[in-house]
């Protein structure tokens, strides 16, 4: 059973947005990626399955060595669903700001 994964699903999982910071920096070979963890190999390339899948990462081949990059068009996505929660808090916060300016202003 194949079942699409989504970013937030590869996002969910603590160790794969430390690769996903990891490889932010520069692509990088499995082994690389590997050697920051302290968890088996295999354990590591599952979770860069899982963020291939998602198309969080991609695969590029220089000679004998896979290198992982991370794909920043697909981490918009995820700013972008954050982003209509961040004009919600923005919203909240200046209101906020106005109840706090009022009551000082009354205290005056």
């Amino acid at each position: 059973m194949n079942t699409r994964r989504d970013i937030f699903q590869a996002i969910a999982d603590p160790t794969r947005r430390a690769i996903i910071a990891l490889i932010a920096l520069q692509a990088m070979t499995p082994n690389a990626i590997a050697d920051h963890f302290d968890t088996t190999r295999q354990a590591v390339s599952k979770h860069l399955r899982i963020l291939t899948e998602c198309e969080l990462v991609t695969q590029k081949q220089q000679g004998r060595e896979i290198y992982y990059q991370l794909e920043i068009d697909k981490m918009k996505e995820i700013d972008k669903w954050l982003d209509q929660f961040r004009k919600i808090w923005e919203t909240r916060f200046n209101q906020l700001d106005n109840l706090l300016a009022t009551i000082k202003k009354q205290k005056k």
